[in-house]
């Protein structure tokens, strides 16, 4: 198992190695690019746990009635 790990993580480092490469001088670009996007579907995920907890009454609301 940890064998097949380490060759993962070393596929990994190949292929990013070669990304770097090949994109020269625009890869903080697509670095912030990939960062932003990942962060983006994070954050929208939460948001919609949150309102999915907010209306199934798990998290205390303001009103004591719900709609």
């Amino acid at each position: 198992m940890y064998l097949l790990r380490m060759a993962g993580l070393a596929a990994v480092l190949v292929v990013s190695l070669l990304f770097a490469v090949f994109v020269g001088d625009q890869g903080p670009w697509y670095f912030a690019w990939v960062v932003g996007t990942i962060m983006i579907i994070l954050i929208s995920g939460a948001g919609a746990i949150l309102l999915d907890a907010q209306q199934e009454g798990k998290i205390g609301s303001s009103s004591e009635t719900e709609l």
